[in-house]
This record gives structure tokens, sequence and C-alpha cells, in this order.
């Protein structure tokens, strides 16, 4: 076979055969995942494991098991202990698993909450939590009143620019808070807050009043109020919002929308064990 002719074969097996290009390819990847996911059931099911006796379960060299353990150490997924050179399940798995369970709590517990509320007030009401930089809607219920067909279900919303945003950015870690209000902030409408000072006052009546407000800042016509969710510790895991428009959600109504809210975001995290 002359060179062209084996080169041109090589061509034709990689058009065939996408997966066997840029290395090891889309395949070799998934590979590396699944493995990598059976280190954590293995440790998972004996508690503790070494080098070896990982290999030997997955079926690979020793080599590749150490390196799939390094990636999974790095990320705090699993630990080594250092006086008998096994590994067992790190903490960032309890990190995962915890954000998890709050998540699927927040979902069983709000459903009633947010229906309640959304039927006293006739407007949205939308279960925000923290992802990140922006706040992800993972609820919502609808009003009699809202006649609108926008849907808010898992949309990642800016901080700075909404109710829920401004109460989870409020109770965030100090050092995180700082690290986003030194960044430039888009502007959404005229009325939404960019200045570093101005945002980091608005932030502090958040925290003073109880409940964040969000006033034509992220759409024209739309208003919000939300209130703070605590879990069982005390900390701010997620929001309450209601939201309508503003010729509805208007100053003479807002001080009732925010002392519902409040109180829906109250019952909220007494459902999830705080002030137990």
């Amino acid at each position: 076979m002359t060179r062209t002719q084996k080169q041109s074969d090589r061509s034709e097996e990689k058009a065939a055969n996408p997966e066997k290009q840029n290395g090891r390819g889309a395949a070799g990847s998934v590979q590396s995942v699944d493995r990598a996911v059976s280190v954590l059931e293995i440790l998972a099911r004996h508690g503790e494991a070494g080098v070896t006796e990982i290999a030997d379960e997955l079926d690979v060299h020793k080599s590749t098991a150490f390196r799939l353990l390094g990636v999974l150490e790095n990320r705090g997924l699993v630990t080594q202990a250092k006086d008998r050179g096994k590994y067992y399940l790190g903490a960032g798995v309890l990190r995962l698993a915890g954000a998890a369970a709050v998540r699927l709590d927040i979902s069983q517990e709000g459903v009633p909450v947010c229906r309640e509320l959304a039927d006293e007030l006739g407007e949205t009401v939308n279960i925000a939590v923290l992802d990140d930089d922006a706040a992800v809607n993972i609820m919502q219920a609808r009003g009699t009143a809202s006649v609108t067909a926008q849907n808010w279900l898992g949309r990642r919303t800016p901080l700075h620019a909404t109710s829920s945003g401004k109460v989870l950015l409020a109770h965030m870690p100090p050092t995180l808070r700082e690290g986003f209000l030194a960044r430039t902030l888009p502007r959404f409408t005229e009325r939404t807050i960019t200045g570093t000072s101005a945002l980091r006052s608005e932030l502090e009546i958040v925290v003073e009043q109880g409940y964040g407000v969000n006033l034509e800042e992220m759409e024209l016509g739309l208003t919000a109020v939300a209130a703070p969710i605590r879990a069982h510790d005390g900390k701010v895991i997620a929001a309450i919002s209601a939201s309508g428009p503003v010729y509805r959600m208007n100053s003479d109504r807002l001080p009732e929308v925010a002392k519902r809210t409040v109180a829906a975001g109250a019952e909220l995290s007494r459902r999830m064990g705080y002030g137990f």
C-alpha cells in the first residue's frame, strides 16, 4: 500500500469515527467520567480503599486509578488518609449532597407555601436559590390576577437587579459579597442600581427591614418583593418573591405585599427547621 493510500485510509477512518479525533475524544472523556463516578461509588461502598483496590475493581492500571483519584482529590471529592495512604469520600461530596438535599426539601415544602401566597396576593410567586453569581428560580406559582405568560422557572436572574437576588446577595458571606460588588454590573433599565456604594446601602436596608424590593430595575413595569428563607442553622438558603405589574404593586400596596411575603418566608423557614 502506498503512502498516499495509507493517508487516505486514515482520513476515511477519522471521518467514520469522529470520536477518535483530537486525542481521546468524546468516547475517552465519557469513559473517564464513568470511571470517576465508579471510584466515588467504590469509596461509598467500602468506606475507604487504596489505589490498588480501586484499580482492581475498575479493572484498570494503577496509574489510571491514581490519576482519577488525583482529579477527585483536587476537587475535594475524595481525601487521602496520610497515615494509611487510603482514600475516602471528601467534604466536597457532602457539599454537593447538602445542596441537592436543600433544593429537594425546598421544592417539597415550598409548594403549599408558594400556592397559598399566590392565591392571597393574586400575583406570581417564585422561590430562587443562589447559583454562582446569579439567582435561579426553582419554583413558581401564579395567582388569579397574574395575566402574564412569562415563565421564570429555571431562569438565572441578576443578583443586583431582582428582589430575590438582593436578598441572596445581602446574606452572602462578606468576602464573596464584596467581590461581587467590585464588578462592573450591567444596567437593565434606568432604575437598575449599578454603583457599588448605592448597592451596598441597598443591601444594608434589605437586611435591616427583612426583605428586598425590585422597582422596575430588571424590567420596566415589573415590581417584586422578596424575603429570605432560612435553614435550621439560620443560614439564608433561598428567597421567596411576589411579583406583579407596577399598577397593582404600587407604593400603597407594597407594604402589605412585603408583610405577607415575609410571613411566607418565615413559614417556609419553619418548615426547613429554623426556629426549633
